[in-house]
């Protein structure tokens, strides 16, 4: 089936990308207004895109009714500053309630029952519930169209949970740390179904795929 994607209404084409990419890791941000406060969001169009510096994208919506800035996308482009949290199934719940639209003066994380704490380098607070933290700062706001911003950040601090790290291969414990992954819609997926590929020399794959 050919889907002509671009000529679909946008909330169309919200379903099929969502649906179609997953699952997604989930980021729950942290950013601060001097008039406001604190403030946290999920997101999930989000991943990694390197190292050297690390980098994060996120997919920045408005609002659907209002077409007005999200808390988070107004703060970042103020202060340029925010803290990407990753979600294991025990902070599940608390992002889910940060999720809601609340009024701008009023606290997520409060209502979520997170701890805040402060930041190393940046000036919005992290959650320390979460397993994994990312202070950011901002490298650039691209705005694709009127309702939707892509935010590209550098890490410049990182907070691990005590035992997830391993410090002798430098990786996060799979066995230990179990993050969630958003589908679409309403659906959640665990990650704790792990198994191994590895990559073949060139020489080893010709041997067994003779011409």
């Amino acid at each position: 089936m050919q889907i002509d994607i671009n000529s679909l209404p946008n909330d169309i084409q919200y379903k099929l990308i969502s649906s179609t990419i997953v699952p997604r890791p989930i980021a729950l941000i942290t950013t601060y207004n001097d008039d406001t406060g604190d403030n946290a969001a999920p997101f999930s169009f989000f991943n990694a895109m390197g190292e050297n510096p690390p980098v994060l994208v996120v997919g920045l919506e408005t609002r659907r009714h209002s077409r007005t800035l999200k808390d988070t996308t107004h703060n970042v482009m103020h202060n340029g500053q925010f803290v990407v949290h990753l979600v294991d199934e025990g902070l599940g719940e608390a992002m889910n309630v940060c999720a809601i639209d609340f009024p701008s003066d009023v606290s997520e994380t409060a209502m979520a029952g997170l701890n805040l704490v402060p930041s190393t380098v940046v000036k919005p607070k992290r959650i320390t519930e979460a397993p994994v933290a990312f202070e950011c700062e901002k490298i650039n706001f691209v705005q694709i169209s009127p309702d939707r911003h892509i935010l590209i950040g550098k890490v410049v601090m990182m907070h691990v949970r005590e035992g997830l790290f391993d410090p002798d291969t430098y990786y996060i414990d799979p066995e230990k740390y179990h993050p969630i992954g958003r589908m679409f819609g309403q659906l959640y997926t665990r990650t704790r179904d792990h198994f191994k590929m590895t990559v073949p020399a060139y020489e080893d794959w010709q041997k067994t795929h003779p011409k």
